[in-house]
């Protein structure tokens, strides 16, 4: 009794060596012909001609089918296991299908991993194929990897970075159609998306104003990025538009890593008046600001609310109380970059378009802010 199906008879040696096989031929030709579907085949299985059956499969835009049609061709090429000759069609097309996405560090954390997923999720559906390549922010391994990139022929690259910064665009992806996702160039000469810092700001400053909280600290980062500015001009921008003075001394800037926002959480926390509410630069920072809240005998939100901003749900759920905070549009811009990239490849971008996009910044309300108590022991 032979084990494989198409196996007619096998001799085995005293070591259980295969000597010979025996296939049964009907069985050769069936699995030939499986391999060997082609586009005929679907167009006779699905009654259809074969120029319909490929209009559908590759979603030509003038294709004349009904939607009963289409769909019979679509679920006749599944049945049968038809894929379309990539090569072939992009030899026609004299393209690759294939998208580079120059990762600055996004694959390898959970983060900011959604930019991949909205990326790969766009081009599905364009019928594109992601290829990834990690690098780091060393200008020398950037430059490698864009190389390395375009070596895979890819019609056009997505160089998205790690955190919102300007950057200077590796000079072999001006060969290729390029998107910057996370990242703005100065020159203008590439498309970019990036969230709206100022307005996340002013999203978390809103919600503690919201509660009655008037004295709230804002616990911001030294480097000097977008992101930096951007938070801090959106906190200036809320207290302003509250009627609520701008006091520099509750702004303390440290490293936006957790040991940097116990600092600043110290600091402020010793002010008198003491603050009602903490706004942390970062997720780490609110978690750093947590330990300090709790050193002092300070109960979240009871004595003091405290917001975030990027939602690491890692973070933000593993709190407690669980922390509120504002998202990153990570998914968005991946889309967002790569719709772009897809229009900019098959000429479909408007003369009216714009060269960027500046996308909004949810609030995700957890457990962490509650209702100012005015008269707190200081």
């Amino acid at each position: 009794m032979c084990e494989y199906a198409h196996v007619r008879s096998r001799r085995v040696d005293e070591r259980g060596r295969v000597l010979n096989c025996c296939y049964d031929p009907k069985e050769v030709r069936h699995m030939a012909r499986r391999k060997a579907v082609g586009i005929r085949d679907v167009a006779r299985e699905a009654g259809v001609s074969v120029t319909t059956v490929s209009h559908i499969l590759n979603k030509v835009p003038y294709a004349r089918a009904s939607e009963e049609t289409r769909e019979r061709v679509r679920a006749t090429a599944d049945r049968l296991g038809y894929g379309p000759n990539r090569m072939a069609r992009g030899l026609r097309i004299q393209r690759s299908e294939m998208i580079g996405l120059l990762s600055e560090g996004i694959a390898t954390t959970p983060h900011a991993g959604r930019i991949i997923l909205g990326a790969q999720e766009a081009a599905r559906e364009a019928g594109l194929t992601v290829v990834l390549i990690n690098t780091t922010q060393s200008a020398s391994a950037v430059e490698h990897d864009a190389d390395a990139l375009l070596r895979q022929d890819v019609d056009g690259v997505l160089y998205a970075t790690m955190y919102h910064r300007v950057v200077e665009v590796p000079k072999r992806l001006a060969d290729v159609p390029t998107v910057l996702v996370d990242a703005e160039e100065v020159s203008g000469r590439v498309p970019w998306v990036v969230p709206d810092e100022a307005s996340g700001a002013r999203v978390a400053m809103q919600e503690l104003l919201s509660y009655g909280h008037r004295r709230i600290a804002f616990l911001n980062n030294t480097d000097d990025v977008p992101a930096t500015h951007g938070r801090l001009a959106g906190y200036r921008e809320s207290l302003e538009e509250a009627g609520i003075s701008f006091d520099d001394s509750i702004v303390v800037a440290r490293p936006s890593e957790t040991p940097g926002g116990y600092e600043a959480a110290r600091e402020a926390l010793s002010f008198s008046p003491r603050p009602t509410a903490l706004f942390c630069y970062n997720d780490r920072m609110a978690m750093g600001a947590y330990r300090a809240a709790a050193e002092l005998g300070l109960r979240i939100p009871d004595d003091v609310s405290i917001i975030g901003f990027d939602n690491q749900e890692i973070v933000a759920e593993g709190l407690f109380p669980s922390l509120t905070t504002v998202a990153l549009p990570h998914y968005e811009m991946g889309r967002w970059a790569m719709d772009r990239l897809v229009a900019m490849l098959n000429n479909e971008v408007q003369d009216d378009a714009p060269d960027s996009a500046v996308l909004p910044c949810p609030l995700v309300r957890r457990e962490s802010v509650s209702k100012a108590r005015i008269g707190l022991r200081q």
